[in-house]
């Protein structure tokens, strides 16, 4: 076993200092924006909007973009952190070796040293332009991406999704709280939701990767206990998310749309944990991760659009003129 490969799974760099960045050449803007995970950021963005949009009360619509903007900072500057701590399991997997530090783009330093920068700039701007509640759960979901799921769980337990994925699950409370001030108990069947969506999501992605986490020594569910107890898995999260869904329109925060909406995205979703738990085609995991982003993404849609277009457009155009006029 070579020196390198030791050192896969604890956390030190598997090519030496600058070694990388030679044959890699100089960093871009772009190089910088990976390192945001811009794919994550946009969802974990749509899920913030939501929370806001949702929420009781006025929030003045410049306001509102800020909240926004530090929402995507922050998750942008975990992803980097993530990936600084990563990067020795990166650089070995087909899925990651392509990202600015295992190809030497970007120095592991530099990286380190970006996500905390920006970090640490938008919790300060969420407190000081919002509130502090809304920055105390942005510092809150970064601190548990980064300490609880990166550092502490992804490496040593097959349940490191099942934990670490409630920092995802935070952006619609951080919306939420940057319009009301606090948290109620809408926002955090909100944050249910996204944390019940996250093993069957992220397991898909493991089933038909499960090479890629057992090379790097990733402790991820179809490595440790198998293909067939993580099918069986992922149907059972879907089961439970079916009655969950539609709560927030018995909630008060979205209409009957929502609410047939939800079930029918419920059905569809147990529909690919049956096929993916039948069917041994490797494609099928494929399918439904694909699936999974889809129903997220429409979900949350379906929140933001029967919550009423007034609300809304009181934001948009406000905030269109404010920047325009």
């Amino acid at each position: 076993m070579s020196d390198s490969t030791a050192d896969i799974g604890l956390g030190r760099p598997a090519t030496a200092p600058g070694a990388a960045r030679a044959a890699g050449g100089e960093a871009t803007v772009g190089d910088y924006l990976a390192l945001l995970k811009p794919r994550v950021m946009s969802l974990v963005v749509f899920t913030g909007l939501a929370g806001l949009v949702v929420a009781p009360g006025q929030l003045h619509p410049l306001l509102a973009g800020v909240a926004i903007l530090c929402i995507a900072i922050g998750a942008g500057a975990a992803g980097a952190i993530n990936m600084w701590y990563d990067r020795d399991i990166d650089a070995v997997m087909s899925r990651t070796c392509s990202r600015p530090i295992p190809r030497g783009r970007v120095e592991p330093a530099e990286a380190l040293g970006f996500g905390v920068v920006l970090s640490l700039f938008s919790v300060m701007l969420m407190g000081l332009a919002v509130n502090w509640t809304a920055a105390a759960l942005l510092a809150l979901a970064n601190g548990f991406y980064v300490f609880v799921y990166t550092i502490w769980l992804k490496r040593r337990t097959p349940q490191n999704i099942v934990i670490g994925g409630a920092a995802g699950a935070f952006p619609p409370m951080i919306g939420w709280a940057a319009v009301t001030g606090g948290l109620d108990v809408a926002p955090l069947v909100l944050f249910a939701i996204i944390f019940l969506w996250t093993p069957p999501h992220f397991w898909a992605l493991a089933l038909y990767r499960a090479g890629d986490y057992a090379r790097a020594g990733v402790p991820m569910l179809p490595v440790v206990a198998g293909p067939e107890a993580t099918r069986r898995q992922m149907l059972l999260y879907t089961l439970v998310l079916l009655p969950l869904a539609p709560l927030p329109s018995l909630l008060g925060i979205a209409g009957p749309l929502y609410a047939g909406l939800a079930i029918l995205l419920g059905l569809l979703f147990i529909a690919c944990a049956l096929d993916v738990l039948r069917d041994r085609d490797p494609r099928a995991p494929k399918r439904m991760f694909g699936f999974s982003i889809l129903y997220l993404f429409l979900l949350f849609a379906a929140l933001i659009v029967d919550r009423g277009p007034g609300h809304l457009s009181s934001l948009l155009p406000g905030f269109a003129g404010g920047v325009l006029g």
